[in-house]
């Protein structure tokens, strides 16, 4: 395996996928986090189930975004243009 870094033009072309993955990485930690402390919390009743509830949808709307961020990276690196 070389050892000789990429030429510097072909690393800007992939630094943009390569942030869109960093991205999506970051927002599905946080819709796990925010999952795992939804469980973890210790409150009952209907407000409590309430908030669980939002707290899950944010954590569905963190996933769907990373989602988009991953899709956006493959296009980006295959050359597709969006429709």
């Amino acid at each position: 395996m070389s050892t000789i870094p990429p030429p510097r033009a072909e690393q800007r072309r992939n630094a943009p996928a390569e942030s869109l993955r960093a991205h999506s990485a970051t927002l599905r930690e946080h819709a796990g986090r925010l999952r795992a402390g939804a469980v973890a919390l210790d409150w009952k009743g209907p407000q409590a189930e309430a908030f669980r509830w939002l707290i899950d949808a944010l954590a569905d709307r963190c996933a769907t975004a990373a989602d988009g961020l991953a899709r956006s990276a493959q296009q980006l690196e295959a050359g597709v243009r969006p429709r």
